[in-house]
């Protein structure tokens, strides 16, 4: 159904999900096992084109058998750890297959609150809808940290959002911040043609292979409940263990562990923790590993925190009636972040959807509540998409 108004062409559907990745696939799938009227919008080109941005080398450190979402099976055997473009030709073919009615090319710049629900803006187009779902995924705005300027302008300096394989970079030395699994694997592919530092907090190691059950397993740990309350305090701590990238690797391909990097002193890199303290490095390189922020400034209700996360239980935002969020880290369970976890709070999600009536949204909120600039902490940043 279409409508006129402010110059924009109107449509109204009864569920707008927004976000085409795999939470928002997760949730297309179970609206329209329900016979819900659906539409998804995605800012991307093409379905998977957040997994085919990454870097060349990328692999999930998740095995294939983890890596299906609900209905359809990931085309690889069980053991396999997929390439970033098999994961993307995965959810393009789960799209099709399931004939998902997605929007591409559409970024949403606005989500309010409506005579009768919400109105989402992109472009040239509105829809206005009862019920929204926010499966956009919490990491979309790079980090680096404030003084990251200040080193000497000769520096190559890569996010690893932008970072794709070590031709980007001058020669030289270079050094990786942050020590997580991004770090630790981009670290791991500049060493065989440089010297490379990794600078960062230890973010330990998974001790056993998990292998798909243990995997399996994590979809049952709620991080509201003992002992999923233990695990997601520990990795709310800081950047999530490393998982197939074990610190002997490092050790052996040449890369020196640092601490961490606390500031810049006349345009070079200072570290501080341990032996490095105060050290201050000479490279001619910098991939900054350190992770993303929330951005939901587009959603002009008032339903973040100042850290600029949604306040939700197991993505429900109890105070705005009708709008939920899939694919968050952490949301129910420890694996809800993974590809192979979304499923679950997808389900969850369309469920409570399915039952309830929305009621009037919020109002909108000051802009001030909804200003992701400031420094996140560390619980907030994470280096890599979801696996």
């Amino acid at each position: 159904m279409r409508q006129q108004g402010a110059g924009l062409d109107t449509q109204r559907v009864d569920t707008v999900v927004v976000g085409g990745g795999q939470a928002g696939l997760a949730t297309g799938y179970h609206l329209k096992s329900r016979g819900r009227q659906f539409v998804i919008l995605d800012a991307g080109p093409r379905v998977g084109h957040a997994w085919r941005s990454r870097w060349d080398s990328l692999r999930l450190f998740t095995p294939a058998s983890f890596d299906a979402l609900p209905g359809l099976r990931f085309p690889a055997p069980n053991g396999h750890f997929p390439s970033k473009d098999e994961m993307a030709d995965y959810l393009e073919r789960y799209a099709a297959h399931f004939d998902l009615p997605v929007r591409l090319g559409v970024r949403v710049d606005a989500l309010t609150g409506g005579p009768d629900g919400y109105v989402i803006e992109a472009a040239e187009s509105r829809w206005a809808t009862s019920r929204v779902v926010v499966a956009t995924g919490p990491y979309s705005h790079p980090y680096v940290p404030p003084f990251a300027p200040l080193l000497d302008p000769a520096t190559v300096q890569l996010h690893s959002a932008s970072y794709r394989n070590p031709g980007q970079l001058s020669e030289g030395n270079a050094l990786v911040v942050g020590a997580g699994n991004s770090g630790a694997e981009i670290a791991l592919e500049l060493a065989t043609s440089r010297e490379t530092v990794l600078a960062g907090r230890d973010t330990g190691r998974v001790p056993i292979p998990l292998g798909s059950i243990g995997f399996r397993m994590l979809r049952h740990l709620r991080v509201d409940r003992w002992p999923g309350s233990v695990i997601a305090r520990l990795l709310s701590r800081g950047g999530d263990p490393l998982v197939r990238v074990h610190p002997t690797d490092l050790r052996r391909a040449g890369v020196r562990r640092a601490g961490r990097v606390v500031g810049v002193t006349d345009g070079r890199p200072v570290l501080a923790d341990g032996q490095s303290d105060g050290e201050v490095l000479a490279v001619a390189n910098v991939v900054w590993c350190t992770g993303f922020v929330p951005d939901y400034r587009w959603i002009r209700l008032p339903v973040t925190n100042p850290d600029g996360r949604p306040r939700h239980d197991r993505g429900v935002v109890c105070e705005a009636p009708g709008l939920y969020f899939v694919g968050l880290r952490l949301q129910s369970t420890v694996a809800s972040g993974l590809v192979g976890g979304v499923g679950v709070d997808a389900e969850h999600v369309v469920d409570v959807l399915c039952a309830g009536a929305p009621s009037t949204p919020p109002t909108r909120a000051d802009s001030r509540t909804h200003d992701a600039s400031s420094r996140p902490s560390r619980a907030s940043r994470r280096s890599r998409p979801s696996t």
